[in-house]
């Protein structure tokens, strides 16, 4: 029996989840991805807090361009917000999909405004 498309990456998801784990200092850097829309989100594992959370959905995100555009500003405006609080440093969560296209794309913008990971 052969998996769902959403059932592969849950899977992939939860094997990603054993290893990567945010702290106050280090928080992870969450990405969920739907067919319109991207979402990112800083989370402390240890106090089950999210920091900040951005989508391409907010009104500061500039809509304009292709989804790997609005992917690039989307991670842009996350790294900003997280060094206002004074966080530079995060671990990337993927969420289960390919580091390709729209995930990429985001976590090149983050790094090119200032996060480390």
């Amino acid at each position: 029996m052969s998996l769902t498309k959403s059932k592969r990456r849950q899977r992939i998801q939860y094997r990603i989840r054993k290893i990567v784990s945010g702290t106050a200092s280090r928080p992870r850097l969450s990405v969920f991805r739907s067919n319109k829309e991207i979402y990112a989100q800083l989370i402390d594992d240890v106090n089950g807090v999210t920091l900040i959370a951005t989508s391409s959905r907010d009104k500061d995100v500039a809509n304009k361009g292709n989804n790997v555009e609005v992917s690039v500003s989307v991670g842009k405006i996350v790294a900003e917000k997280a060094l206002k609080i004074g966080i530079d440093t995060v671990t990337f969560d993927r969420g289960g999909y390919l580091y390709h296209g729209r995930i990429k794309s985001l976590a090149e913008g983050a790094r090119a405004a200032g996060l480390k990971f």
